[in-house]
């Protein structure tokens, strides 16, 4: 899942971010409202965790305008107003949902992936596809007893697109959510995840779950 964090504390930047990282998230982030909207107008993110004290423009100004525009990124409010009536506001303008800090992480990372369900209308966080099973809690793969071996950015094209079924992506469709906005990879990449992904399913005795649409992209249908 690609995210966008809004936080103007730099340390909880970089202690939220490593964090998700580590849990497979691909992050990208923003210190003020203003930059928050410069992101969102060049980047499709499925999740923007906002916080309202922010720098040049507050985070419920940033809310009402990407929902003005029509903007249907899933956002969790991070904020320290503990108020009842901040967090109906909040919710009001359209918000998913309301964290208030200081929070459990875990709780933050549970909250982050029932949300990626929700948006791709998944109920069981385990996915299942002609036999290969993709647990998006411990981001375990299986088929039959055997557990597959992938490397992080190999579960992300897997996980992403198993989400999706049925849906082509493109290489820079497929780059941009496996990467944030300050990495420059080429479709090299990506073609190198997809082959390497293949090999392992088929190491597995798993059947060929990607298919290759010439001049499109990939999906699992």
């Amino acid at each position: 899942m690609k995210l966008l964090m809004v936080e103007d504390s730099e340390r909880l930047q970089r202690s939220l971010c490593t964090g998700l990282q580590k849990h497979g998230f691909t992050v990208d982030q923003a210190f003020d409202g203003e930059e928050a909207l410069a992101f969102i107008g060049h980047n499709d993110y499925e999740a923007i965790i906002l916080d309202l004290m922010l720098p040049k423009l507050d985070g419920l100004s940033v809310l009402s305008k990407l929902r003005s525009d029509g903007i249907n990124s899933h956002v969790l409010i991070l904020s320290a107003n503990d108020q009842t009536e901040d967090r109906v506001r909040g919710l009001d303008l359209g918000a998913d949902d309301y964290m208030v800090k200081p929070f459990a992480f875990e709780e933050l990372v549970s909250r982050l992936r029932a949300i990626g369900r929700r948006r791709n209308g998944v109920k069981n966080p385990v996915l299942e596809v002609k036999g290969v099973e993709i647990n998006t809690v411990s981001r375990e793969v299986r088929h039959v007893d055997t557990v597959i071996p992938l490397t992080p950015h190999e579960y992300q094209v897997l996980e992403f697109l198993a989400s999706r079924r049925g849906r082509v992506y493109s290489h820079d469709q497929l780059i941009d959510q496996l990467y944030d906005a300050n990495s420059y990879v080429t479709r090299n990449a990506v073609e190198a995840h997809i082959s390497a992904l293949r090999k392992r399913l088929k190491a597995a005795g798993a059947p060929n779950l990607i298919k290759t649409r010439r001049g499109f992209g990939y999906l699992i249908e």
